[in-house]
């Protein structure tokens, strides 16, 4: 599946590695390590030259518990990381990681080519208006409550089944539209360790939908909460899960380490050349 972004072709029949850069104080792995000019531009280089296609860039922390922040807080910081990606790395395909629409909009006409929503929209009703027919991909994920309140008690009956129908309805909303459309189960979102691995277990199912499937694993409580440790120690469960996501249809991976993870890229496509997805 291809998508034109900002006029350039963004190829999901491979799978693609997106390098986290987090603007933020806060988040769970990396919170206040890209905070000043040469630590953000240093991470640009790395995300770059270690072999990425996408950065995702973020200014609001998405942690279990942590506070929505404003578009005004944002676009403090974003607007000066998206040009030093155009200036440093041109190559890159710049993921702009908000709720708010406002910044969305904003981050579009700077040439950002993806929006990454934890909300799928519910947390601002204006975001389909913003993403109709734009020029961008949007990534929706499934996010059961806020990140203040996500995991307070997450319950589901069977979680691989109804985030599957959550996402057969934002399917056809968002085609409606004539939104380029790929999915984010929310691994860590609303959801208990069990849960998680359940939803990783099933993920295959969502290839129903032919639409790309995006997976963000890295580091998770998933990981370290099963197997000990904490998130610094997760590299390794992180990369098992996500040869897994691979096998199972993930094509776009949302990574901390990205050398690590463009080698698994390449061992998979190795092994699995003969694999065709529509």
């Amino acid at each position: 599946m291809v998508y034109q972004v900002q006029g350039r072709m963004l190829d999901f029949s491979k799978p693609q590695v997106m390098g986290i850069l987090n603007l933020t104080t806060d988040s769970f792995y990396d919170g206040g390590k890209y905070l000043e000019y040469d630590a953000i531009r240093q991470r640009i280089e790395d995300i770059a030259n270690e072999g990425a296609s996408v950065i995702d860039i973020g200014a609001a922390s998405s942690k279990p518990g942590s506070s929505l922040i404003s578009p005004e807080e944002e676009l403090e910081k974003l607007p000066q990381a998206i040009a030093m990606v155009q200036e440093i790395a041109p190559q890159l395909f710049i993921s702009i990681d908000t709720y708010n629409s406002q910044t969305a909009a904003t981050c579009i006409d700077l040439g950002a080519h993806i929006v990454n929503d934890i909300s799928c929209g519910s947390l601002d009703d204006n975001m389909l208006n913003v993403l109709s027919n734009a020029p961008c991909v949007y990534v929706g994920m499934h996010m059961d409550g806020t990140p203040q309140s996500m995991q307070d008690d997450p319950q589901y009956d069977n979680v691989a089944m109804e985030v599957l129908t959550y996402f057969k309805n934002k399917c056809s909303l968002m085609r409606s539209q004539g939104v380029q459309f790929v999915i984010d189960p929310g691994f860590g979102f609303g959801k208990t360790v069990d849960h998680n691995y359940e939803l990783l277990d099933k993920l295959e199912v969502f290839s129903m939908l032919d639409t790309p499937i995006l997976v963000g694993l890295s580091r998770k409580s998933m990981i370290y909460k099963l197997v000990g440790g904490e998130p610094s120690t997760s590299l390794p469960g992180t990369l098992g899960l996500t040869m897994i996501a691979l096998q199972k249809g993930a094509r776009i991976l949302r990574v901390h380490d990205v050398a690590e993870s463009v080698q698994l890229v390449k061992v998979f496509n190795k092994t699995n050349r003969n694999i065709k997805i529509q």
